[in-house]
């Protein structure tokens, strides 16, 4: 480090934050899973914090980031999420309250000496009030919202719509108990397994139709 410099100036980029506010949120909020990289409308959540009631969007801002797309991202956080955080870099600690909701929650992290930082909740993230069910659930993979139906004793709606059978249980399903098995499907979702189960689910629902796998990569820790 040059002379007259600092670890709290060193500049953080997003891949210095990541691992050690995923450690720092298990110490703060214990039982939880992070999901990195999930799409949220038109944003990606950088992670996602399932928690055994919630699920929490988690915007990370470092100190090489600009605040070019936050106003676009809030928007889509809020329809998916039922809380949302922002984590920034100390650049972005004296204006960040300016630039999200109220109730959003603000983690601030600053680089205090050679791999270590230190992490700050600055504010506790509130109930989200724009949260849209119908995208909440829109989340969970059709074998998971089959699971559901299981756990609630529903019919298994096999030939309607996956947007169908979301609205089936928001309508059946109470608001705290769906909240805690949503979680619980995200808990133990694994994503080495859940491309063969979606295909399974699809021969089952459609028995003699050809079913192609779809391939797609997933991100999680």
């Amino acid at each position: 480090m040059p002379e007259g410099h600092s670890f709290s100036e060193h500049v953080l980029h997003d891949r210095d934050i990541r691992g050690p506010l995923f450690d720092f949120l298990e110490e703060t909020y214990g039982r939880i899973r992070i999901i990195e990289e999930k799409m949220s409308g038109r944003a990606r959540a950088d992670a996602v914090m399932v928690m055994p009631d919630r699920i929490c969007g988690i915007e990370i801002k470092s100190d090489a980031d600009t605040y070019a797309r936050l106003a676009g991202q809030v928007k889509n956080y809020d329809l998916y999420y039922d809380m949302n955080f922002v984590v920034v870099g100390t650049r972005h600690a004296m204006h960040i309250e300016e630039h999200v909701p109220p109730y959003w929650g603000i983690i601030t992290v600053e680089a205090v000496e050679e791999a270590n930082l230190d992490f700050y909740i600055l504010r506790h993230p509130d109930i989200n009030p724009n949260m849209e069910p119908e995208k909440k659930i829109s989340i969970l993979w059709r074998p998971e919202l089959a699971h559901i139906q299981v756990l609630d004793e529903m019919p298994a709606y096999k030939y309607l719509s996956k947007a169908d059978v979301a609205k089936k249980i928001l309508e059946r399903v109470p608001e705290e108990t769906l909240r805690r098995q949503i979680s619980g499907e995200l808990f133990e979702r694994d994503y080495l397994t859940i491309g063969d189960e979606i295909l399974a689910y699809r021969k089952a629902a459609h028995p003699g139709k050809r079913v192609r796998r779809r391939r797609k990569r997933y991100r999680v820790t």
